[in-house]
């Protein structure tokens, strides 16, 4: 995710961390934020797993998950998501 304001990110962090609580259809989650701020960063790294694409599906759908969307959404200038299955 990139940030308008990259200080945003850390707060995001928290709150992503807070989902892993809230939403029993994600089996682990991992934030981090950019330490080094080069010119090809982003600002938050974001890796949830879940079972399998009905839990994926299940996860985007909640509550939880929507309302920080909302919250979230306005505060980025790009995101990029890659959803792919583990062997």
């Amino acid at each position: 995710m990139r940030f308008a304001d990259p200080g945003d990110a850390a707060k995001a962090k928290l709150r992503l961390e807070d989902l892993g609580d809230a939403v029993p259809e994600i089996r682990s989650l991992e934030a981090h934020v950019d330490e080094l701020r080069t010119e090809v960063s982003w600002d938050l790294h974001l890796r949830t797993t879940h079972r399998d694409t009905d839990d994926l599906r299940a996860y985007q759908a909640h509550p939880a998950h929507l309302e920080l969307g909302a919250w979230l959404r306005p505060l980025l200038t790009s995101r990029a998501v890659v959803d792919y299955t583990q062997p």
